[in-house]
């Protein structure tokens, strides 16, 4: 298992939308994305921070449901 990468924001929705999220909308300083799969609906929220922090991003991953390496595979 790889170590978290340091990311600014921009990086994680690129990659997030590569793996197939929608940008939704922003409020402010957050960044809402979905994503549909057979049986529900999955909604996460990115902060539009430089860097993000690595336990934030840890979150979002959990939330999203991407592994690191595959998200750096995304990157």
């Amino acid at each position: 298992m790889s170590k978290i990468p340091s990311v600014n924001y921009q990086q994680v929705i690129f990659a997030l939308r590569r793996d197939g999220w929608v940008v939704v909308r922003q409020k402010g300083s957050h960044i809402r994305l979905q994503k549909h799969l057979p049986n529900e609906l999955l909604k996460i929220t990115v902060p539009a921070h430089r860097p993000i922090k690595r336990s934030t991003l840890s979150h979002i991953l959990k939330q999203a449901r991407i592994s690191v390496d595959k998200f750096i595979e995304l990157l």
